[in-house]
């Protein structure tokens, strides 16, 4: 249970921070919530990038089995991710609006 709270709060700070520096260089607000569904595809399936264009029907069905056999645990932790993703967005949003211009 302690290693769930740990893992959730790590993967909440590390993505916000990553999609927060994102935001900031790249002025894309929404970018890293965007790409995040697609990264976390690619580190849990185990298919090469070359396999989506030369296998994609095998490919996609791979992860989708893939994805039905994911825990509880991992969806929360993964969902952590991108709750702080999204978080990252509102806040530089926010920080937009009222004056602050990052880079």
């Amino acid at each position: 249970m302690i290693q769930l709270i740990v893992s959730v709060l790590l993967y909440f700070v590390i993505f916000f921070g990553i999609a927060f520096i994102l935001n900031m260089l790249l002025r894309k607000t929404w970018l890293m919530a965007i790409l995040y569904p697609f990264i976390i595809l690619y580190v849990i399936s185990n298919n090469s990038f070359g396999s989506y264009f030369s296998n994609t029907g095998e490919a996609f069905a791979q992860v989708g089995s893939t994805i039905q056999s994911l825990n509880t645990v991992d969806v929360i932790v993964l969902g952590s991710g991108l709750a702080g993703a999204i978080v990252s967005g509102i806040v530089i949003k926010m920080l937009r609006k009222t004056g602050y211009q990052m880079f």
